[in-house]
């Protein structure tokens, strides 16, 4: 019977012998960005990769994710490993589409790569058979929060109930039969150094407001007109005063943009879109700005005597991770870079839909270097994919290995001392609670 250390060098062996492959596997996603639930091209690679490696696998769940799956030599719980296939809209980024502006300012690209890696160097035949359990290999679409209003009419087509791509995989049932799940994000953080495990994440809600006023001619009778930007102003004027109500410590987070500021400057607006998320660190904090800022939005319709109409639709749960998987973590990281190169973060006050999953089951989302530039910014690019891609590949084979070998005696630990929050039905019973529309007209 092989030891940890030995699987872990077999393991090893095979990333380092397809790296340029893996390398180049993300480099062609790089190039080819596609936000959420649009990720055709990038689910098609992943499956063909999933083919060449002769990975059973199921494709089109949550409209572009694909779960693969393998077995090890004995009985044992399922861990799932993920990757994120989508990537953002930032049209100045160096690597963006030109017609669509999607790019891969966040390092999904890379993600793939190291579940694939990841996937490659456990199946072989000298690895998967000392491990006890199943790994599922998933591919999630549409983690980033964007496109709401086309995210929307998906879901009003019946397409998908959830605009993020873990809970659709939630709601569909293909976290029924996993235990424990873990994946990786590049980072350009410097307290995170080359590789870093992280505490929380804020969660959010997401907003789309409609403002209707009335239209008359802006310059001959603007008396008889209602002018829905003013009173769109006027509620983002409310929210910031508000800010100060905040609780410093529950890293609340309010950030409204216009989508639609009316439909031409000869005429008073009378149709004006927003969006906006509402985050933080526990449910409480959320609901009670989330309360608040209903509030200053009604504030700016009444002020003018405009209609809001305010839809809030669920977004991602607060994020808690697993502290057992993160030692684990830590310790193969030490061994891979060195301790003074692993970093830890507390605290995040973006948001994740892994936040989701954790609250099912125990998560680990740790974080590897290699990117330079602000995280979703036009600069945020991979500079170092040896350690993007490869190293990050190999933490988290090394710490699959350390949870599902010896008869998967550390996942089952894991496991056993875990108490979820809620199952995954009762989540997705309380994630259709926070839905809500509704209409205040003010004369």
């Amino acid at each position: 019977m092989p030891t940890k250390a030995e699987l872990k060098d077999r393991a090893f062996a095979e990333i380092d012998r397809r790296a340029d492959e893996l390398v180049r596997l993300s480099q062609q996603i790089l190039a080819n960005p596609e936000p959420g639930f649009r990720e055709f091209k990038t689910a098609a690679l992943v499956g063909e990769k999933f083919g060449e490696m002769g990975v059973p696998f199921r494709s089109g769940l949550g409209m572009t994710g694909l779960r693969g799956e393998i077995i090890g030599g004995s009985d044992g719980p399922t861990m799932a490993i993920m990757g994120e296939l989508d990537s953002l809209i930032v049209n100045q980024h160096p690597h963006a589409n030109g017609e669509t502006g999607a790019a891969h300012a966040c390092g999904h690209h890379c993600q793939i790569a190291m579940m694939l890696g990841s996937t490659m160097a456990l199946m072989q035949e000298g690895v998967l058979p000392h491990l006890s359990g199943r790994i599922v290999s998933m591919a999630v679409p549409a983690e980033e929060y964007i496109e709401i209003e086309y995210r929307d009419g998906l879901r009003r087509d019946g397409k998908i109930e959830f605009l993020g791509g873990k809970p659709e995989f939630i709601r569909l049932g293909e976290f029924d039969d996993v235990h424990l799940a873990m994946m990786m994000h590049t980072t350009s953080t410097p307290i995170e150094k080359q590789l870093a495990t992280t505490g929380t994440n804020n969660g959010t809600v997401a907003k789309k407001i409609q403002f209707v006023g009335k239209g008359a001619h802006a310059g001959g009778s603007p008396h008889l007109g209602i002018n829905a930007l003013n009173a769109a102003t006027l509620a983002m004027t409310a929210i910031h005063f508000n800010r100060e109500t905040f609780v410093d410590t529950d890293t609340v987070r309010v950030h409204p943009i216009i989508t639609k500021g009316g439909e031409a400057v000869s005429a008073v607006p009378a149709d004006v879109r927003m969006e906006t998320f509402v985050r933080g660190k526990t449910l409480d904090a959320i609901m009670d700005a989330n309360r608040k800022v209903d509030r200053a939005l009604r504030a700016g319709a009444m002020a003018v005597g405009a209609t809001v109409n305010i839809q809030t639709i669920p977004g991602y749960l607060p994020m808690i991770q697993n502290s057992a998987m993160q030692e684990i973590f830590r310790a193969n990281a030490g061994t891979l870079v060195g301790s003074d190169n692993v970093g830890w973060n507390p605290h995040r006050t973006g948001s994740t839909d892994m936040g989701d999953v954790s609250a099912i089951m125990p998560v680990l989302h740790p974080y590897v270097g290699g990117a330079t530039g602000i995280g979703h910014g036009a600069d945020y690019v991979i500079q170092d994919y040896q350690l993007a891609v490869i190293t990050g590949a190999k933490a988290m084979t090394a710490t699959v290995i350390d949870l599902m070998a010896d008869g998967a005696e550390e996942a089952n630990r894991v496991v056993a001392n875990h108490r979820a929050d809620m199952t995954s039905r009762e989540y997705v019973n309380f994630m259709r609670t926070l839905a809500a529309e509704e209409s205040h007209t003010e004369g």
